[in-house]
Order: structure tokens, then sequence, then C-alpha cells
């Protein structure tokens, strides 16, 4: 049965995990892509190399994020947070939330392989979550 999770069941989901999907719209087109993240204090933080989803979210900052966890199709969870997007471009604010998404991340992937602390063209992100809703299906046989 599909059930409705609640604002602090759905929090907790944001907080275990750390890969979401990502999306923003410009002129009426949609664009999804997968990113890492972090969840803290009601805000998504991410980073990125400079490219198509930032000068999306620069034209139009209304954005949300997916994640969830899924056993198999009868059992799972997902989460959508719709938010704001903000550049962080304030060095130490920059560097700590980039220090603690590096340390979050199991394994460098190919954008983190590329960053080093400090590299100018490294863009933090956060996400003020406005609105969060999550659903979850839990199935016995």
């Amino acid at each position: 049965m599909i059930s409705e999770m609640g604002k602090n069941e759905s929090c907790e989901l944001l907080r275990r995990q750390s890969l979401g999907r990502l999306g923003c719209c410009a002129d009426g087109v949609p664009y999804v892509i997968p990113v890492n993240y972090l969840y803290d204090d009601d805000c998504l933080y991410v980073h990125s190399l400079p490219g198509r989803k930032i000068a999306l979210m620069r034209h139009n900052p209304q954005v949300c994020l997916q994640t969830d966890e899924i056993q198999d199709e009868y059992n799972w969870c997902s989460v959508i947070a719709f938010g704001r997007y903000e550049e962080i471009t304030e060095t130490t604010e920059r560097e700590k939330i980039l220090g603690s998404l590096f340390k979050r991340l199991p394994h460098l992937t190919p954008v983190e392989s590329r960053m080093t602390k400090g590299l100018p063209e490294a863009i933090v992100f956060r996400i003020r979550i406005e609105r969060i809703t999550g659903v979850s299906e839990h199935w016995q046989q």
C-alpha cells in the first residue's frame, strides 16, 4: 500500500541518502541530472563544475531534488524536496561545505577528481527547502 510520509520521515531519508536527481527548468523545458548532495539544517548542498544545470538554475532558481530507497518493486520510499537555488561564494563557508561533501562521498566521481581545495571553477550551492513530499510502499506477503 502506498502511503504519504511525514516531514520528519522525509527529512530522515534525505539525510541517509547522498545521491539524488536534481530537477530544474528554463523556458519550459525540464532538465534532470544525478548529483551527490549533503542534507543539513533544511538545506541541500551540492557542488558542480560550470555547465548546463548551473546556467539553468541561474536563469530559474526554482528547483527540486528527488531521492529514494528501493528494496524491490514492492518496498520503497521516495522524497522530493522543492526549493530555491543559491550559490555560495563566501570563501570560508564554501570551503567548509566542500570539505563536508568530500567526507560524505565514498569515492571520487569524475567531477570530484577534477576538484581540489580552492579550485576557482567549482560552484558550491544550496537548495533552501521550501516544501518536501514523500511517499512509500511497503507490501507484506
